[in-house]
C-alpha cells in the first residue's frame, strides 16, 4: 500500500527513526483504512503518499515529542490520527481514543485488533461530556488535530488533563499568534501556553504543535456544553 522506504526516508529527515515492524504496522493500517473507507467515511486522503505525509508523518511529529508519554487521550480522533500512529511508535503509551461517532469507534476497535495493539481504551464520547465523567483530569497528555480555534479546543481538552500534564494542540500556520491571543482563555481553564514547535511536513505543509501546560485544576463550570463553547468561545 504505502512505500515503506519512502516513508522511512521522509521521517528520518524529520528526525524520526522508524523500525521495520513499525513500518509494517503502518502499511497494514493504511490498507485497512482505505478498504474500510469504502463503507464508512473516515478520510478524504486515500492515495499512498497522501496517507504517508498527511496522516502518518504528521502524527509521528506528535508521537516523537518527549511530552507524548504516559496516559494519552486523543480527542476527536476520527480514523485514529494521531493516536493510533503514536501507539505504534510508542507501544508503552496508555492510549484512549475519544470519538463520538459510533461507526468510527467500530473502525478504531477493528484496526487496533488487527494491528495487535494492547492497552487501548475506546471512549464513544464527546469531550465536553467525557470531562464531566470518570475521564476528568485523568490524563498526562491530551491531543487534538482540529480546525477549531484554540480557546474552543482547549475547553474540550484541558479538563481531561491532570495538573502537571499537557495539552498538545496540532495546528497549521499562525499558531504562535493564536497562542498569544488565547492566554486569558487558557488561564480560566487552568492552563498556560509553553511554546510552539514548528515543523514542515514532507509535502510542504506547516504543522505547529502548541504546548499548553495544565498548572491548576479546571474550575467545575468548565467545560460548558458544546453549543455554548461554539457560540461563545472563552476570551
Amino acid at each position: 500500500m504505502i512505500d515503506k522506504n519512502r516513508l522511512e526516508a521522509k521521517c528520518a529527515a524529520l528526525g524520526i527513526a522508524l523500525t521495520g515492524p513499525m513500518l509494517d504496522a503502518l502499511d497494514q493500517y493504511a490498507e485497512i483504512l482505505v478498504e474500510y473507507n469504502q463503507k464508512v467515511n473516515l478520510t478524504a486522503i486515500t492515495d499512498p503518499e497522501g496517507i504517508e505525509d498527511k496522516h502518518f508523518a504528521d502524527s509521528l511529529l506528535l508521537a516523537n515529542l518527549p511530552e507524548t508519554a504516559g496516559k494519552l487521550v486523543d480527542v476527536g480522533t476520527g480514523a485514529g490520527f494521531p493516536g493510533v500512529v503514536a501507539k505504534i511508535f510508542k507501544p508503552e503509551l496508555q492510549l484512549t481514543l475519544m470519538e463520538p461517532t459510533g461507526k468510527r469507534v467500530e473502525f478504531l476497535k477493528y484496526v487496533c485488533a488487527q494491528l495487535g495493539l494492547s492497552g487501548v481504551e475506546f471512549a464513544k464520547e464527546r469531550a465536553e461530556e467525557a470531562a464531566r465523567k470518570v475521564w476528568r483530569e485523568q490524563f498526562d497528555v491530551a491531543t487534538a488535530r482540529g480546525v477549531a480555534a484554540l480557546p474552543m479546543l482547549s475547553e474540550y481538552c484541558l479538563p481531561l488533563v491532570k495538573v502537571g500534564g499537557v495539552f498538545l494542540a496540532m495546528k497549521g500556520p499562525g499558531a504562535a499568534e493564536e497562542l498569544a491571543e488565547s492566554g486569558a482563555a487558557l488561564k480560566k481553564l487552568g492552563g498556560k501556553g509553553s511554546g510552539v514547535a514548528e515543523f514542515h511536513l514532507p509535502g510542504g505543509d506547516v504543522r505547529n504543535i502548541i504546548r499548553i501546560k495544565k498548572i491548576s485544576q479546571t474550575p467545575p463550570v468548565y467545560p460548558r456544553n458544546g453549543g455554548k463553547i461554539a457560540k461563545s468561545p472563552l476570551k
